[in-house]
């Protein structure tokens, strides 16, 4: 059974104080290892981000580790609440390298309304803003770290399922097609689904980790495999979850019972899988690619 190990029983990024913009929490973080570093985008929120307090604002922070563990911030949130659509933030940030330059997806928060919106960058630090990337309400967005075919390749969530589109210039996207469904007799992810981070390439084919979510068990992490050359098809999917909310600060914080992720840093064979717990901290867990084996195939 393919399970994810934490390297951390404690959180490995906590709120600070002495930051107004992440005063309350850090979770939801992409990751990526590039030029021999790690390299975290957080979302960061000033007051309670379940609303209890008022209207709390969210933006993304920077951080950069060079064991994966242990990491330095920057003072000042690197994507603010500066644009119409992100008037109460920039939330759950994805990100990919393609060529040469980086690609984050996120959900832009109006403070009525979600969308998925794409930005930009050359060093992770400096992100040009392309827009709204689906006019229409959208979580859980992001690209595939390469394209397929010749084309851009997109996981999103129109809920309750995981879609997959496709797109030639990563502005108009056409082909939506459910991959993922919750089931509905599973004591963990009957409710719904939605990615963590983008997928990573095994021998095997594309592993796909993503959150499901039930009344019972709150947020866990599953397991799916798609197919290299068409990854609109799954080949196994795992029935119970690589990783639940077990510690005390994934069981009880802002929200109860959640480990969320948005991505992982791939250091040769090693996974680093980086997750919000209960919406308030960050923690890692670890796989390596020759654990990633799903014996029984769809």
């Amino acid at each position: 059974m393919i399970k994810l190990k934490r390297l951390s029983a404690q959180p490995i990024l906590l709120p600070q104080k002495e930051h107004p913009w992440e005063a309350a929490a850090v979770f939801n973080c992409a990751a990526i290892y590039d030029n021999g570093l790690v390299h975290m985008i957080y979302r960061a929120a000033d007051i309670a981000p379940n609303g209890k307090e008022g209207e709390y604002i969210n933006r993304l922070g920077y951080a950069v580790s060079k064991d994966g563990i242990h990491f330095n911030r920057s003072e000042q949130p690197i994507l603010s609440n500066d644009v119409g659509q992100e008037l109460r933030g920039p939330e759950d940030p994805r990100i990919v390298k393609i060529g040469g330059t980086f690609y984050m997806m996120y959900t832009g928060y109006s403070g009525k309304d979600f969308r998925i919106c794409l930005a930009a960058s050359k060093n992770l630090i400096d992100w040009e803003r392309q827009g709204i990337v689906l006019d229409e309400p959208n979580k859980d967005a992001s690209l595939f770290p390469e394209k397929i075919k010749g084309k851009y390749v997109m996981f999103h969530r129109r809920e309750p399922d995981v879609w997959i589109a496709y797109s030639d210039d990563l502005k108009i996207w056409y082909d939506h097609k459910i991959i993922l469904k919750p089931i509905p007799d599973s004591v963990w992810e009957y409710d719904k689904v939605g990615i963590a981070g983008p997928p990573i390439k095994t021998e095997q084919g594309w592993f796909l980790i993503y959150h499901g979510t039930s009344k019972e068990r709150g947020y866990c992490l599953g397991a799916a495999l798609l197919d290299l050359n068409d990854p609109a098809k799954v080949l196994a999917r795992q029935a119970e979850p690589i990783l639940e909310p077990e510690l005390d600060w994934e069981v009880n914080g802002y929200i109860p019972k959640v480990v969320f992720s948005c991505g992982q840093a791939e250091i040769g064979d090693r996974v680093l899988v980086y997750y919000g717990g209960a919406d308030t901290v960050i923690g890692v867990a670890e796989i390596n690619k020759k654990d990633i084996v799903f014996p029984a195939l769809l």
